[in-house]
């Protein structure tokens, strides 16, 4: 008849996956939420407030991995995925703010594609920061903007992504087309 051994066994298995992916959805979905908090908190320009919930976000992706390190599965876990996203969005974003550059994000389980996810959600952020510059009248860097926003398109470009990437990269050259319409918008305001 039935196996009620393995039948058992199979079921703590099920119960224990179960438990594992309601942590990881809790802990993932408190870090999503911190990142973006510290982006809101970077377009404020409060940088002791961004680094606190950055911090935060980061012993919410370690609390996964810690998990992940048990149970190997959750690592692929759309919700610990999208916050690996969203962090990464936000390391980079603050890169830029404190150092005018972007790089590396160090994070055990930040693989290509989330990286490249969170780069081309980047050039939201940039051009809402290019945005309040421009409207500040701070042209220059408003230019600079578009510059960095343009090499990562050109970056982008070059790798010929496919799937999920190029939504993310459509979604990238669509906020560098933002951007440059906003500066051929002072471009004619300042001929007239």
């Amino acid at each position: 008849m039935l196996d009620r051994k393995y039948l058992a066994d199979l079921k703590k298995q099920v119960a224990a996956h179960e438990a594992g992916r309601r942590e990881v959805i809790k802990f993932a979905g408190d870090a999503l939420s911190l990142a973006k908090r510290t982006i809101f908190a970077l377009h404020r320009d409060d940088r002791a407030a961004a680094a606190k919930l950055l911090g935060e976000a980061e012993a919410g992706i370690a609390a996964v991995e810690k998990i992940a390190a048990k149970q190997p599965e959750m690592a692929a876990e759309g919700s610990f995925r999208a916050a690996l996203e969203e962090f990464v969005e936000a390391q980079l974003y603050r890169q830029f703010v404190e150092t005018g550059s972007l790089g590396k994000v160090a994070a055990k389980h930040v693989d290509y594609e989330i990286y490249l996810s969170g780069l081309s959600d980047l050039t939201g952020e940039l051009q809402r920061r290019q945005v309040r510059l421009a409207t500040e009248g701070k042209l220059d860097e408003a230019r600079r903007i578009k510059d960095v926003m343009e090499a990562v398109v050109a970056e982008l470009l070059d790798m010929d992504l496919g799937g999920y990437l190029r939504n993310k990269f459509d979604q990238a050259k669509n906020n560098l087309r933002r951007a440059e319409e906003v500066l051929y918008e002072l471009s004619l305001r300042s001929k007239s």
